[in-house]
C-alpha cells in the first residue's frame, strides 16, 4: 500500500495493544540461552568445520611472498583460502571484495587467509603457521595532520542559506570554538559470525546481520553469482549498532572456506580482529561558529566538519542536525574528507548526529554563557518549526520545546546555579548540564507476510531483524492489533531472506517502517477475510478473535476452515519525505559529581524526554533509550580507540583497554515519552527511538562537568586528565 495522506480511521488506533507495555516475546529464549544466534546454531546442517582468520600485520603496504604449507601440513586442517586461490571476487556495493586482502594491503588486521580445520584449536593454531612477508607503504594515521588536505566531501556538498560570512563578522556576539570526537568502537556482545554451507551452487549463509537484503546482494556481488542462489538467515542478533549492517569478512570467509573445503564452515571474528578488521564511528574534528544579537537571536550558524576514512569512504556527517535544529537566516555547513589508511570508518548508532551533538550542544552552551543567558532559554528562543534552510518546508511534529520545559521541570533546574564551580558538598563539585536531542525519522519501504491458520492463529513473516531492539514484539503487537487477536496467538518469524523484503534495522528507522510493512499485509488480509466470510457491507471489525459487521459476528478462524490465508504487501511511501520534514526530539538533562582532588567525574542522575510519534511498546522503548544514554555517557567519559600513528592500528582493540560503561558507572535513568502521535510518519504514527537517546547525552554530561567544575573540555572523552590542573580550589 501506499501511505501519503493519513486514513480517517485506522484500526491501530484501538490501542488495545499497540502502545502498551509488553514484555519481550523472545525473552524466555535469551534468558534460557535457547535462542539460536549465528556462531550456536550447531543443529542447522551437519558436519560443521571451523574457519580462523589471518589479519594483516600491516595498516598499508603489499604482500610481497605468502607461505601457507605448514599450516596446510597442520593436524586436522581442511583448507587454506587466499587471495590467490580464492578466485575472482566482485566490489559489491560497499566494496566487499576488500574483506579480502592481497596482494595490496588497505588497512590493519584486513583479512588475508581463512584456514579450516576440524577444531577451532587447530584452526587458529594453523593460521599462527602461515608466513607472510609485506612491503610496508608509509600511510596516513592522523585526521589533525591530515585535516589541511581534507576535501569536499563527494555526495555531501556545502549547504547555506543567506550571507554566513556577513552576518557572522556583524553579528554583536560571537562563538568560534574547535571540538573533537575520538575514534570510537561499536563493542557489542556478539561478535561478527557466520556458517555458511554450499549445497551444489547455491550458499546458505547462517549469519549476524542487521541489513537481510543489502546482505543478499553484497554476497552475490562480491562472489559473483544470481542473487536466488543466496540465502540469509539471521533470526537473533546480539548486538549490532551499525556495525552489522555489511557484510563482514566473516561472511566472506566462511563461504570461501566452505567452498574450498567441501565442508560447512563457521567463523567468528576475535574480539581484536573486531576493533580493526570491522568498522568503526571515526575520528572528527568540528569547528562551530555562531553570532547572535544581544537578545539571544542566533543571525549566524556555521558548522565545519573534518573526518577521515580509507580512499572511497565517506565523511562521518556530523553537520546534519545543525541544518535543522535550530533557526537562523545566515548559515553554513561543510564537511571535509581526509584519505586516512586505518580501519573503515562508517555507520554507528546515530552516524553523525551522535558526534555532531557532541560538540553543536556544547557550543550552544558556550553561546549563552557568553550572552548571559540560560542554555534552555536560549535554545527555546532560537526553536523553528520549519527547515531552516528550506522554510516552505514543515516539521511533521516538533516538540523540542516540551521536551526541555517538561525535563528542566521533573530534573529541578531552577535548583541548577548557573555560575560554576559554585556548588559543593564536601571535596565534590556538583553541576547540571542540558542538551537537546535530534535524529531524522527516516521512511523506508518494507514488506511483509501475514498468514492465517483454520485455528485462528496468526503467523507474520519478514526478513527484518531483530538486534536486541524488541522487534519481535512490537511486529506481533501490530499484528494482534489489526486482526484481533490476543497477542499469544501471533508468531513472528524474522531474518531470513526468503521472507519479505523489510526495511531492516538501522538508522532507527526499523520501528516505524517494518510495523507499517505488517500493517499493510494485515489491511490486505482483513480484506481477504472479509470476502471469504461475506461481509460486502462497511470494513467489520476485528476484535477478541472475532470478526463482526452489523451486529453479526464469526470467528476469525472460519476464514481458513477450507485452507490457509496467505496475504502480502508492503507500505511505501511516495515523495511524503519531500514534503515534510520529518524527526524527532529530546532533552537530556544529566547531574554529575567531580571529585575536586582527582578530578573523577561520577553521573548522579540522567533524565531524557523523548517526542518521538506514537510509542508502540514503552517498555522496550524505555530500554531503547537508557541503553542509548549509557553508551552517550560512555562517550562522553572513557570511549576512545587510540590510534598508533606510526604504525596505523587501533592500539586499544579489546575490552581490557577499550572502556565501556559498567553498572558502576551508571545512576539511575529516568525516560519519559510525550504524548504524541505523528500521522504523517506512517499508518503506525510512530517514529524510531533507539539512535534519539544517544544524541545529545554527551554534551550534556560536558556541560554538566563545566558546570560543576568551571572546566570547558571541547576534545573527548572527558578525562580527569583533561580536568585535572585546571580544578578550582579546595577550601
Amino acid at each position: 500500500m501506499k501511505f501519503d495522506t493519513p486514513a480517517a480511521t485506522n484500526p491501530i488506533d484501538q490501542l488495545k495493544v499497540v502502545g502498551k507495555a509488553t514484555d519481550r516475546i523472545d525473552g524466555p529464549l535469551k534468558t534460557t540461552g535457547t535462542a539460536p544466534y549465528a556462531y550456536e546454531r550447531h543443529d542447522v546442517v551437519a558436519g560443521q568445520a571451523y574457519g580462523h582468520i589471518l589479519g594483516a600485520a600491516i595498516a598499508k603496504g603489499r604482500i610481497t611472498a605468502m607461505d601457507v604449507s605448514a599450516a596446510k601440513a597442520a593436524p586436522g586442517v581442511l583448507a587454506v583460502v587466499t587471495a590467490d586461490n580464492a578466485g575472482a571476487l566482485g566490489k559489491g556495493h560497499w566494496n566487499t571484495a576488500k574483506l579480502l586482502g592481497g596482494p595490496e594491503i588497505q588497512h590493519y588486521h584486513q583479512a588475508v587467509a581463512v584456514v579450516v580445520a576440524e577444531t577451532f584449536e587447530q584452526a587458529r593454531a594453523a593460521a599462527a603457521l602461515i608466513r607472510v612477508e609485506y612491503k610496508e607503504e608509509r600511510g596516513a594515521f592522523d585526521l589533525a595532520a591530515a585535516r589541511d588536505g581534507a576535501v569536499e566531501a563527494k555526495d555531501n556538498p556545502d549547504t547555506g542559506a543567506g550571507d554566513f560570512a556577513g552576518a557572522f563578522a556583524d553579528a554583536p556576539v560571537r562563538l568560534d570554538a574547535t571540538y573533537s570526537t575520538p575514534d570510537q568502537g561499536h563493542a557489542m556482545m556478539e561478535p561478527h559470525a557466520t556458517i555458511a554451507a554450499w549445497n551444489g551452487d547455491k550458499l546458505t549463509l547462517w549469519t549476524a546481520n542487521q541489513m537481510i537484503n543489502w546482505g543478499v546482494k553484497d554476497v552475490a556481488q562480491t562472489l559473483n553469482m544470481p542473487e536466488e542462489n543466496i540465502r540469509l538467515i539471521s533470526p537473533y542478533i546480539g548486538g549490532g549498532f551499525g556495525g552489522k549492517l555489511f557484510v563482514r569478512s566473516d561472511a566472506l570467509m566462511a563461504a570461501l572456506g566452505a567452498r574450498a573445503a567441501g565442508r560447512p564452515v563457521k567463523v567468528a571474528l576475535t574480539r581484536p580482529q573486531m576493533f580493526n578488521n570491522t568498522t568503526h564511528r571515526p575520528a572528527t574534528i568540528q569547528r562551530i561558529r555562531i553570532g547572535a544579537t544581544p537578545d539571544g537571536k542566533i543571525t549566524a550558524f556555521g558548522h565545519e566538519s573534518w573526518s577521515g576514512d580509507l580512499p572511497g569512504g565517506k565523511p562521518e556527517t556530523a553537520v546534519q542536525q545543525t541544518r535543522l535544529l535550530y533557526a537562523g537566516a545566515n548559515r553554513l555547513t561543510a564537511m571535509r574528507l581526509a584519505v586516512l589508511d586505518l580501519p573503515e570508518g562508517n555507520a554507528m548508532r546515530a552516524p553523525g548526529e551522535a558526534p555532531g551533538l557532541m560538540a553543536l550542544e556544547i557550543a550552544m552552551d558556550e553561546m549563552a554563557e557568553k550572552l548571559g543567558m540560560d542554555p534552555i532559554q536560549f535554545r527555546i528562543l532560537n526553536d523553528t518549526q520549519v527547515d531552516p534552510e528550506h522554510p516552505d518546508r514543515p516539521f511533521s511534529q516538533r516538540q523540542l520545546v516540551e521536551c526541555l520545559r517538561q525535563g528542566a521541570d521533573r530534573f529541578g533546574w531552577t535548583r541548577r546555579n548557573p555560575k560554576p564551580a559554585s556548588v559543593r558538598e564536601g571535596r565534590w563539585l556538583v553541576g547540571m548540564g542540558v542538551a537537546a536531542g535530534y535524529r531524522n525519522n527516516l521512511l523506508t519501504k518494507s514488506a511483509a507476510r501475514v498468514r492465517l491458520d483454520g485455528q485462528g492463529g496468526v503467523t507474520v513473516e519478514t526478513d527484518m531483524t531483530d538486534i536486541g531492539t524488541g522487534t519481535y514484539t512490537i511486529i506481533a503487537q501490530t499484528a494482534a492489533e489489526m486482526l484481533g487477536v490476543p497477542l499469544d496467538r501471533v508468531a513472528v518469524r524474522l531474518g531470513d531472506s526468503r521472507f519479505p523484503v523489510s526495511c531492516g534495522s538501522g538508522g532507527q528507522w526499523g520501528a516505524n517502517n517494518s510495523t507499517a510493512g505488517v500493517y499493510a499485509a494485515c489491511m490486505k488480509l482483513r480484506q481477504a477475510v472479509a470476502r471469504k466470510l461475506g461481509f460486502n457491507a462497511a470494513e467489520p471489525t476485528f476484535a477478541d478473535g472475532k470478526v463482526a459487521s452489523g451486529g453479526h459476528a464469526v470467528p476469525l478462524a472460519q476464514a481458513a476452515k477450507d485452507g490457509e490465508l496467505v496475504a502480502e504487501d508492503m507500505i511505501e511511501y511516495g515523495d511524503l519525505d519531500k514534503k515534510y520534514q520529518q524527526s524527532t526530539f529530546a532533552g537530556h538533562f544529566v547531574e554529575v559529581a567531580v571529585d575536586g582532588a582527582t578530578g573523577e567525574i561520577r553521573l548522579r542522575r540522567m533524565l531524557a524526554v523523548c517526542a518521538a510519534g506514537r510509542i508502540l511498546n514503552p517498555k522496550s522503548a524505555r530500554s531503547q533509550v537508557i541503553g542509548a544514554m549509557t553508551m552517550g555517557a560512555g562517550a562522553a567519559l572513557m570511549e576512545e580507540l587510540a590510534v598508533d600513528k606510526r604504525r596505523g592500528f587501533f592500539v586499544n582493540h579489546d575490552l581490557a583497554g577499550y572502556e565501556v560503561p559498567v553498572h558502576a558507572d551508571i545512576p539511575h535513568q529516568e525516560v519519559v515519552f510525550l504524548d504524541e502521535v505523528d500521522p504523517i510518519s506512517s499508518p503506525m504514527k510512530a517514529k524510531g527511538v533507539g539512535e534519539l537517546g544517544i544524541c545529545g547525552v554527551g554534551a550534556a554530561v560536558a556541560n554538566a562537568v563545566h558546570n560543576a567544575t568551571g572546566v570547558r573540555v571541547r576534545d573527548y572523552p572527558i578525562t580527569l586528565d583533561k580536568l585535572l590542573h585546571h580544578l578550582p580550589e579546595i577550601a
